[in-house]
């Protein structure tokens, strides 16, 4: 099987301050906010921004908690980039696949993710030193949202 990339469909930054990042973003740089949510399975509100042009969005992600992913993040090394993310189409099977090559997972099966989206995280210590997220986004997404 060859694993089906689409896209890339964001860069995660993790901040302390959503709104003050927002600003930051909206006003240095032109970003658009597009889509806001609480995602209360991973402990995050999340805010993606895009540019006129592209596809590629800015997610910002602040913890709901001390007990967030994202709290221990920037506990540890300060507010930055956390992940970047690949826009997938069949997710259970590329899991799958990525299993049976051995390659480490964080999430075995998809869970719950901002827009409807099924989304599960690749271990850095495969790829590099990077987190990877995969995500199926929903039918009802809308790409240029």
């Amino acid at each position: 099987m060859q694993t089906k990339i689409n896209s890339l469909y964001h860069i995660a930054i993790a901040v302390r301050d959503i709104d003050k990042a927002e600003k930051l973003f909206t006003q240095a740089f032109g970003l658009e906010v597009v889509h806001r949510e609480v995602v209360e399975e991973q402990g995050v509100k999340t805010s993606m921004l895009k540019a006129k042009e592209g596809k590629t969005a800015i997610e910002l992600i602040e913890p709901l908690n001390e007990s967030s992913p994202i709290s221990k993040f920037l506990e540890k090394r300060g507010e930055g980039i956390h992940h970047i993310c690949f826009r997938v189409e069949d997710i259970e099977s590329i899991l799958r696949h990525l299993k049976e090559m051995g390659i480490q997972l964080i999430d075995e099966s998809p869970r719950p993710g901002a827009y409807g989206a099924k989304v599960a995280f690749i271990h850095p210590k495969a790829v590099n030193g990077v987190l990877i997220e995969l995500a199926e986004l929903s039918e009802s997404h809308n790409e240029t949202s």
